[in-house]
């Protein structure tokens, strides 16, 4: 991975980086269910697919905040962080869902540093928007900027 930084100067001189994309994950109706079952959001748009074939569209859709946490899964693929100490999640700031994605679908996360700034412990905060593009669509389905705290040795 080409996207690899391993102090605070390294972070902070990536504002404005582009860092590719990942690989391709479908997102299928079992996903779909485990989602449902582990926050209890069983609407049919997302569970019933026979329902959901005539319903807005045509198929069940992922839960938005499903695709809001593939970026998780979706940020080792984009960047890694030598001589980290600790890194946490400190929140998201602006997060969008522009665009459903339909069951069968594949989706893949685009991220870009938009920015970075040193904090108090000899810190970085930095801010990785993570654009949940859908395979054949314009639009994707789910724009977030993920902000993360990270401490180096």
């Amino acid at each position: 991975m080409s996207n690899s930084f391993d102090s605070v100067a390294g972070v902070l001189a990536a504002v404005g980086r582009d860092l590719g994309s990942t690989d391709w994950v479908r997102i299928d109706q079992a996903r779909i269910n485990l989602f449902a079952d582990a926050t209890g959001d069983h609407q049919w748009i997302h569970v019933d697919s026979e329902r959901a074939k005539s319903g807005p569209f045509g198929a069940t859709v992922a839960h938005g905040y499903l695709t809001l946490s593939l970026a998780n899964l979706f940020m080792p693929q984009l960047v890694s962080y030598e001589r980290l100490k600790m890194g946490v999640n400190y929140g998201c700031g602006k997060v969008r869902f522009p665009a459903p994605v339909r069951v069968g679908s594949r989706v893949r996360g685009r991220g870009e540093v938009v920015a970075a700034e040193a904090i108090a412990g000899d810190g970085v905060q930095v801010t990785v928007r993570v654009t949940v593009e859908i395979e054949g669509l314009d639009k994707p389905g789910c724009v977030v900027d993920t902000i993360s705290r990270l401490y180096f040795a």
